[in-house]
């Protein structure tokens, strides 16, 4: 076969795992609840023995992120998300409402499209197979093509522990020959049900035009607000570990860093202490060069790597073993301003506000330009100001004195864990949760009649009509006028 035929052999190959996984899916729905929950254990425990040797293998292949931490995302994307998961319902009846007499039944969706991307490979892949067959659906894979062979793995790893416990084979399967066509072919086929994409916007764009059904997650573009009653040392020490978490390759990662005025110098002396490197004028100019590429896409040399490393990309002096994040000073927002953008590395942005109000206002211009729906972090002992937060920015999750990157997937926080972080409507996607198995079903309802068509139209006849203050002031007014006419 010639090379130029590569994309019609992705196509046949993606048409037979989708065969495949539809067959198998039909056998997997009419498993019972403790033979669904057994196969995801054995997925769990496979994929938490297997993390350091899946993450080598991810940064090898990626050139992304630190092995230690990809082990914790891998153990959090298998062991943490089952343990959340292991007594929810998924399976037959979910729910019994008593009162109202309804019952609830799981309904799973069938063929589930995974759109993979590299910066957080085999732990989305743990994460999401998981979620699929606990929800009795059957999962195909679609590789970024940058993390091919480490999410070709990670998939057969999945596969060879959920069929080992009894899941029917061809349930989880992987496109080995990747191609923008095969990608198409998955997400456009009519067997495939819905399609869960995590990864860039133009992934999730054409998820969401597919013609399929789709939960997809944009970009993230967190700001850190550093109010004046928080705990610097404490405020500085949270987000400086999350950023350099796996090279700051988790979307829900801080990207700016927006604080006052009153506390500014401080603020600044605390982030150097810490290995902080504030860029000069002319710094900042190199690195938001090498930052974003011409079409003002994120440049994917920067990804992922280490402070040190975008600092001699950018041509700079070599950086001290001890700087963990480069900062820029900033005062614009902007898409052609690459520190207020999202940016999967350690660099961050840094904007002085006169007080909360003005930042807030920040906040939202930062979110609006990018990264609208998804998180937002506020360091703070001040309740009011919290709250208010709460009610004012255009985002599905507000983190409140902890690390943006764990907190928002639900590793320092008591949000669901998950690796797939909706953005909701504001965003540009259909959920604003925290995608789990309960996204990847349809539930039917058995509703029980409560009360008999008599009944209504007798209870209608004996029921006052609610009127509102300014309605009885007007009939007051009006009988007045007819009394005077009489």
């Amino acid at each position: 076969m010639e090379l130029t035929d590569r994309d019609l052999l992705s196509v046949q190959e993606t048409r037979n795992l989708i065969r495949a996984a539809k067959a198998a899916q039909k056998e997997l729905a009419a498993f019972p609840q403790e033979k669904i929950d057994a196969i995801c254990a054995a997925m769990a425990k496979a994929g938490y023995d297997n993390a350091e040797r899946l993450a080598r293998m991810a940064c090898e292949e990626t050139g992304f992120g630190r092995v230690a931490d990809k082990i914790i995302k891998n153990e959090f994307g298998s062991a943490a998300v089952y343990d959340s998961i292991r007594d929810l319902k998924t399976v037959g009846i979910i729910n019994e409402d008593s009162g109202k007499k309804i019952l609830e039944v799981a309904v799973p969706m069938g063929v589930i499209a995974a759109l993979i991307p590299s910066t957080n490979p085999t732990s989305t892949v743990f994460f999401k197979a998981i979620i699929a067959v606990k929800s009795g659906n059957a999962i195909v894979f679609s590789p970024h093509p940058g993390a091919r062979g480490c999410i070709l793995e990670a998939a057969r790893l999945m596969a060879a522990a959920a069929e080992a416990a009894g899941c029917p084979r061809g349930a989880i399967g992987c496109i080995e020959t990747v191609t923008v066509q095969a990608a198409d072919e998955l997400m456009k086929n009519p067997d495939t049900a819905l399609i869960l994409a995590t990864g860039g916007s133009a992934m999730v764009r054409a998820a969401y035009s597919s013609g399929t059904p789709a939960i997809g997650v944009g970009p993230g573009n967190a700001p850190a607000y550093i109010e004046r009653s928080a705990d610097i040392r404490l405020a500085v020490k949270r987000i400086m570990d999350s950023k350099t978490f796996d090279n700051g390759t988790i979307c829900a990662s801080e990207q700016s860093v927006v604080t006052e005025e009153a506390i500014r110098d401080d603020v600044i002396a605390e982030f150097q202490r810490q290995g902080a490197y504030f860029l000069a004028p002319d710094e900042k100019k190199k690195v938001a060069a090498v930052l974003m590429r011409a079409g003002g896409t994120m440049n994917p040399a920067v990804v992922g790597k280490s402070a040190q490393y975008i600092a001699s990309l950018a041509g700079l002096n070599p950086m001290p073993d001890n700087i963990r994040v480069l900062i820029g000073f900033e005062t614009e927002v902007g898409a052609n301003v690459p520190f207020s953008r999202e940016k999967l590395c350690p660099v961050l942005a840094f904007y002085t506000e006169k007080d909360w109000e003005s930042a807030c206002l920040l906040c939202i211009r930062i979110l609006t330009n990018e990264g609208a729906g998804h998180t937002l972090s506020i360091h703070s002992n001040d309740e009011h100001i919290i709250r208010e937060f709460a009610l004012k920015k255009p985002v599905s999750r507000i983190l409140v004195n902890t690390a943006s990157a764990l907190g928002g997937i639900g590793g320092t926080t008591g949000l669901a864990p998950s690796l797939t972080l909706g953005c909701g409507a504001v965003g540009g996607g259909s959920s604003s949760d925290n995608i789990g198995p309960l996204h990847l079903i349809n539930i039917r309802r058995l509703a029980y009649g409560t009360t008999e068509l008599d009944d209504i139209r007798a209870k209608r006849g004996k029921v006052e009509p609610v009127r509102s203050e300014e309605d009885r002031l007007l009939e007051e007014v009006l009988r007045r006028i007819m009394n005077r006419l009489k």
